[in-house]
């Protein structure tokens, strides 16, 4: 029942319509791999526009479990109008993918590295500085790069909704907001049955979709198609370094805080 009614390819699909009405196109390259010693290669697909860049250039960076166009669908249209827009899948994500079977995991200094090879490799951008803008997961991807590149390279950068500030106690908190009969917070935020996927959408939704709207056979084939693929022999593996202790050097501003998720969302600006 649920392949038969499955709206993922649906929604896919205007995720993609909305990359391509902003003018992006579909593009795959492939890079050294920085943790796969001699010869290792990554492939990345992501989105841009063709030629060299007509806008100052921006930097998109998704989030853990989305794909970038699913990420980004409501964005690329207004931002494509004032920046030559780069939306790429992070490793394991989407269309790209690493020799999980022969190199470790990336961090998020591989990723960063990843992206920053991929930036020089596009048509008009080896060099040039580039806004970057990450949200959750890609948030230390987009810190990574920054701190790596340094502030001639990459700025100014965004980073959004990413629990920098995260405590056991916020965890704590987070499981009493869901209610009785979970073990952790994982449970919650990569769900494996129906039921926690539609906790994870209350707690996550300011208006929750109601329960008629999302039936179990919905929710298995989300769980199925896209949340499995972040548990795959790539995705499963990646290490989230949350780097205590370690300083940022450029020049930072917090411009909105609150609580979201149970945990403090902060957006910051770094130029």
């Amino acid at each position: 029942m649920g392949g038969s009614l499955s709206l993922v390819p649906v929604l896919d699909y205007f995720a993609r319509r909305e990359c391509l009405g902003a003018g992006l196109r579909q593009n795959v390259v492939t890079l050294p791999y920085p943790d796969g010693g001699a010869g290792a290669t990554c492939t990345v697909q992501y989105w841009a526009p063709q030629g060299e860049p007509q806008l100052p250039p921006l930097l998109l960076v998704h989030g853990f479990g989305p794909r970038a166009a699913w990420q980004w669908r409501c964005q690329v249209g207004p931002l494509s109008r004032h920046f030559h827009v780069i939306v790429p899948d992070l490793l394991g994500f989407g269309g790209s993918s690493y020799p999980f079977e022969t190199a470790p995991p990336p961090t998020e200094a591989t990723q960063a590295a990843v992206l920053a090879a991929l930036l020089d490799a596009l048509p008009g951008m080896e060099g040039r500085r580039v806004a970057v803008a990450g949200t959750s997961y890609g948030g230390f991807v987009a810190y990574w790069l920054a701190r790596a590149a340094g502030a001639a390279r990459v700025g100014p950068v965004v980073i959004a909704s990413s629990d920098l500030l995260k405590t056991a106690a916020d965890d704590r908190a987070f499981l009493k907001r869901a209610g009785e009969g979970w073990g952790g917070v994982d449970d919650i935020l990569l769900p494996a049955e129906p039921a926690a996927l539609r906790k994870l959408l209350e707690l996550a939704s300011y208006r929750p979709p109601p329960r008629l709207m999302t039936p179990d056979f919905l929710l298995r084939d989300f769980i199925q198609v896209r949340v499995r693929c972040m548990c795959s022999p790539e995705s499963s593996s990646l290490t989230v370094s949350l780097v205590p202790g370690v300083n940022v050097t450029l020049r930072a501003c917090l411009v909105l805080g609150r609580l979201e998720f149970g945990y403090r969302r902060i957006f910051v600006f770094i130029w």
